[in-house]
């Protein structure tokens, strides 16, 4: 009986928690991923941190990129910085990716989306908190279209210390689609 109950009572302690401190969201919309970069950062200097992404068509804006952001009334979080990174070739990501891995950047979630000048892309929002002890990140991409090959991938790179972090299905420059894995790294 105690044991059904243990359960319950950390939910219910996690709910008087999220009671004691009022959040506040903005969302962020737009069809430009440079623009994108430029609302994560305002936000994050008025700040709210990262809550999620998605791309995807909009009922009125057409194909966007949507952000949530949220600021907890209980949560100190200055100094936090965003980068995106967005592009249809899986090879550009890796490198940029791990450019921003350099300066401390730790992926906070990813998204495929339509932009009106890059075509199909796969975007990535990156986090620097001047707070974290992370370190230097180093990534890593698996791109296939095939799952067996994807479970290949993962395991080898899961082998080389490498932590899943999401996949998203992107189109290849030749028009077929591949599934795209994004892995890490702390190097400290």
């Amino acid at each position: 009986m105690f044991i059904r109950l243990l359960p319950s009572l950390a939910l219910c302690s996690a709910l008087l928690v999220a009671a004691d401190s009022k959040l506040d969201y903005r969302v962020l919309a737009t069809s430009k991923t440079s623009t994108m970069e430029k609302e994560l950062n305002a936000a994050a200097a008025e700040g709210y941190v990262f809550a999620g992404v998605m791309g995807g068509e909009s009922a009125f804006g057409g194909s966007e990129v949507i952000t949530v952001m949220k600021k907890s009334s209980s949560a100190a979080t200055n100094g936090r910085k965003y980068k995106l990174v967005a592009t249809s070739k899986t090879s550009t990501m890796e490198k940029e990716l791990n450019q921003a891995g350099e300066e401390g950047f730790a992926y906070c979630g990813q998204t495929v989306f339509s932009s009106t000048f890059g075509g199909r892309e796969v975007a990535v929002i990156l986090e620097l908190n001047p707070d974290s002890k992370a370190g230097r990140i180093q990534y890593k991409l698996t791109a296939t279209s095939k799952t067996s090959t994807m479970q290949k991938e993962l395991n080898q790179a899961g082998e080389a210390g490498f932590v899943f972090l999401g996949v998203v299905v992107g189109k290849t420059a030749f028009g077929g689609s591949e599934v795209i894995s994004i892995l890490q790294k702390s190097e400290n």
